[in-house]
């Protein structure tokens, strides 16, 4: 892996590997829609010589082409809001799907846990059933059989599959980063779900050095790959350690089903919240043990360090 492109590079996923790749020394290519977000990633960052950033539209396979001439890796963070998976999220992957085969890149596709369906094992593998019964699982798992389709001749593409995450790249649309950017900045806050009931989290730098190391393995391509968490923690657990660094004493609300569909008349992200609420009460927790078989061991920031870190990186923006 010589040159790498990260399409989405301003969403949470896609920072943490941008920032991954360049602490590395690599050549690496930012692309996004945003030039004021790219830059002031490359600011954030130092502006390293080795960064360079590209705006484009991740659904214009052309766009797309034009900024990978000369990479050998795609990591595909893009990603489409909750009210429109159903619509876009499929013509978002083809697009991807298309520009890295036309080139005929390695393709690393960022993902999350909803086709695994619920839990069937303490710990799920990647051979887990899919049997999702959720409309976004199905959505889902549509979407990762079309990334392995057999229409695509020269592209070689893996999955890696995230559970929640968080970190100082973590925006509003992740379940987490709301919560704590919000107890971070003296505010009201919101916790998606049940508080009391312990669920994986993964830390995003940790996620990042996890999907790199995977991207550089010439034969975990064709694979799906799990990238599990620190452990599990319970919602309060977390609140209490943010509140405690950010010395913060505005209350934390959780938001159940009733809550989220009356939020969801007014912001549409939030009714489509619902459906996945099994996971709050019914969490799935990742296994590893791929990962270490075929990898390494997997880097695992504690809880109270990583929250930590989260807060005041938010405080100080």
């Amino acid at each position: 892996m010589k040159r790498a492109i990260v399409i989405g590079a301003t969403g949470g996923t896609g920072a943490a590997i941008v920032e991954e790749l360049v602490q590395r020394g690599m050549q690496v290519t930012a692309f996004g829609r945003s030039r004021a977000k790219l830059e002031q990633i490359a600011t954030q960052l130092g502006n390293p010589k080795h960064l360079t950033i590209a705006i484009g539209d991740a659904f214009q396979a052309d766009d797309i082409i034009q900024a990978s001439s000369e990479a050998d890796v795609m990591f595909h963070c893009a990603n489409v809001p909750y009210h429109e998976m159903a619509t876009r999220l499929l013509p978002l992957g083809e697009a991807v799907m298309r520009a890295a085969d036309q080139i005929g890149l390695n393709v690393v596709v960022v993902d999350g846990i909803y086709p695994y369906g619920r839990r069937q094992a303490e710990f799920v593998t990647e051979d887990h059933p899919k049997e999702p019964h959720t409309r976004k699982g199905r959505i889902r798992l549509q979407f990762g059989q079309m990334i392995f389709s057999n229409r695509w001749k020269n592209a070689r593409p893996l999955i890696v599959r995230l559970p929640d995450y968080y970190g100082p790249t973590a925006n509003q649309a992740s379940y987490l980063g709301g919560t704590l950017n919000a107890i971070a900045k003296g505010k009201l806050g919101f916790f998606i779900g049940n508080m009391r009931v312990p669920r994986e989290y993964v830390y995003l730098p940790d996620a990042a050095k996890m999907v790199v190391e995977i991207a550089r393995n010439g034969q975990a391509y064709g694979q799906e790959w799990n990238i599990p968490g620190a452990g599990v923690i319970p919602g309060r657990e977390i609140v209490r350690i943010a509140r405690s660094v950010a010395g913060s004493t505005k209350p934390v609300i959780p938001l159940g089903k009733i809550d989220l569909s009356i939020l969801g008349l007014f912001v549409p992200a939030m009714k489509e919240v619902v459906e996945m609420l099994y996971l709050t009460s019914e969490p799935l927790r990742l296994s590893g043990e791929k990962y270490e078989r075929c990898i390494g061991p997997v880097p695992a920031t504690r809880f109270e360090e990583g929250i930590a870190a989260t807060v005041l990186q938010l405080k100080g923006k």
